[in-house]
């Protein structure tokens, strides 16, 4: 399922400190027109810039209302209080979100996959505990120009990926020193889903270069087969550009990539034309000893042919 395999957004970031915190969230939005309700979630990471300032990187999924499923990432620049003790920290965001919206309009007319910017204004307070682990409620207002309004009211729970010394959250931690990878070969295998409906699912698989190129910077060369269904049929070369971080003495590495993938569809108009959509990645790799890992990445496949396409893979890799 979508929202089970999306929580590898765990992923969400890694960057030059280690001030991080991943939080879970679901609850209820409303759309613009007429306040229909749908549920929603939210996976966030949040990372301190400093006793009042932070920045979060998410993926939200606002829910199936009528006509419209649409999910997306979000970034946010975060202006908090911190309270009784540092254990209440009260924040306001602003930020942006590119949305991933599949219209199912009445009966006759195709399903579309639509993409667009979206400013995005949010509230949080967050309670921290004695532990790593925290609670937060959060509303946001989601203002989309070309699409439609959401507001969401969200709860859930956290945890902070380094433990400080006293309750609150953790302004700033050492930067990271080294390369998260030098070079991992990966083979990896899975299913495809496309977005709008039909038969779109299928299985895939993918050979996968990483080289780590500074600190928390990666490369990734990886051959691609997404499957051949009747909504379908894809293959390519694709190339990222990454921010990843180790954590927990190096055993596990959590990463996002983007960059383009040089494609071709055979149920594509124009078959067997090379195009260029885009694709993002969200991926955790799972160190078993010093060269064997294992790898779980979330992909999403980013078009102009409402061909969106979700992939959710597994696989074994060499490290060297």
């Amino acid at each position: 399922m979508r929202g089970i395999a999306l929580t590898i957004v765990l992923l969400v970031l890694a960057s030059p400190v280690a001030a991080q915190e991943l939080y879970v969230l679901g609850g209820y939005g409303v759309d613009s027109n007429p306040n229909r309700k749908a549920g929603a979630y939210q996976v966030q990471y949040l990372e301190g810039l400093g006793e009042h300032f932070a920045f979060s990187l998410s993926y939200l999924n606002q829910g199936h209302f009528p006509e419209h499923h649409r999910d997306g990432n979000s970034l946010n620049l975060w202006l908090r209080t911190n309270q009784l003790h540092r254990q209440l920290s009260l924040a306001a965001g602003v930020g942006v979100m590119y949305y991933y919206d599949t219209t199912h309009p009445p009966a006759g007319e195709p399903s579309a996959d639509k993409h667009g910017l979206a400013s995005m204004y949010s509230l949080s307070a967050t309670w921290y505990t004695e532990s790593r682990f925290l609670f937060q409620f959060q509303t946001y207002w989601v203002k989309a120009n070309a699409s439609f309004d959401t507001l969401s009211a969200l709860v859930g729970i956290g945890y902070q990926f380094e433990a400080p010394s006293t309750p609150g959250p953790l302004a700033k931690a050492p930067p990271q020193t080294k390369r998260t990878t030098e070079n991992e070969l990966t083979i990896l295998g899975g299913e495809s889903i496309v977005n709008v409906p039909g038969d779109g699912h299928s299985q895939a698989i993918s050979l996968e270069y990483r080289r780590g190129i500074w600190k928390f910077v990666e490369f990734t060369a990886a051959a691609l087969y997404e499957g051949r269904s009747t909504l379908c049929d894809r293959y390519g070369l694709t190339t990222q550009l990454w921010l990843a971080r180790p954590f927990f003495d190096d055993h596990v590495a959590l990463g996002i990539g983007y960059g383009p993938y040089f494609a071709v569809d055979r149920r594509r108009p124009g078959d067997n034309e090379v195009f260029i959509p885009t694709i993002f990645t969200s991926s955790a790799s799972f160190r078993l000893t010093p060269h064997w890992h294992l790898r779980t990445s979330w992909s999403r496949v980013i078009t102009n042919y409402s061909r969106d396409s979700d992939l959710f893979m597994g696989g074994i890799g060499y490290r060297f």
